[in-house]
């Protein structure tokens, strides 16, 4: 799909607030509604807007760690492979997972609500059976930054 520039002030205005109503939209991006809810429909249609959701605070709901794990995987067959994105996938507490290249396989960023509920997850995750060689735990101190928000205008 080519996006013009009305789609991408959509794409910026919804990442912003997507509570915004549609008629708030066609007036920020020089639209009308109709013309909003059109692009919308069709930009969801051909996958360029994938969900809609509420941003909530981890710490308000008892997740008051972040931890980001770095996986080296024992075998790379693509079975194996495909096995454990599928277990990493189901995880709820794998906020995001990562097929990476480097010294690692995998890196998953991670809400748990204490150290113990991290290391039951390790061993569901890493030992038992799951074809991880060897981990190295981050465990965040702050959160500086965190968003999923995509840049829609180039900052050149």
């Amino acid at each position: 799909m080519s996006l013009d520039h009305f789609d991408l002030a959509l794409l910026d205005a919804i990442q912003r607030d997507a509570n915004t109503s549609q008629q708030d939209l066609g007036a920020q991006v020089n639209l009308s509604s109709a013309a909003v809810n059109r692009r919308l429909k069709k930009m969801t249609v051909d996958g360029v807007i994938v969900g809609t959701v509420a941003q909530i605070n981890p710490v308000e709901v008892g997740y008051t760690l972040t931890v980001i794990a770095a996986l080296e995987v024992e075998d790379e067959r693509l079975d194996k492979l495909d096995s454990m994105k599928r277990i990493f996938l189901a995880c709820p507490q794998v906020q995001q997972c990562y097929y990476v290249a480097g010294e690692f396989d995998f890196v998953l960023i991670m809400l748990v609500k204490n150290m113990e509920q991290y290391t039951q997850l390790t061993r569901e995750l890493f030992f038992q059976g799951n074809n991880v060689k060897r981990f190295k735990t981050l465990v965040s101190m702050s959160t500086v930054k965190s968003g999923l928000f995509v840049p829609t205008v180039s900052r050149e």
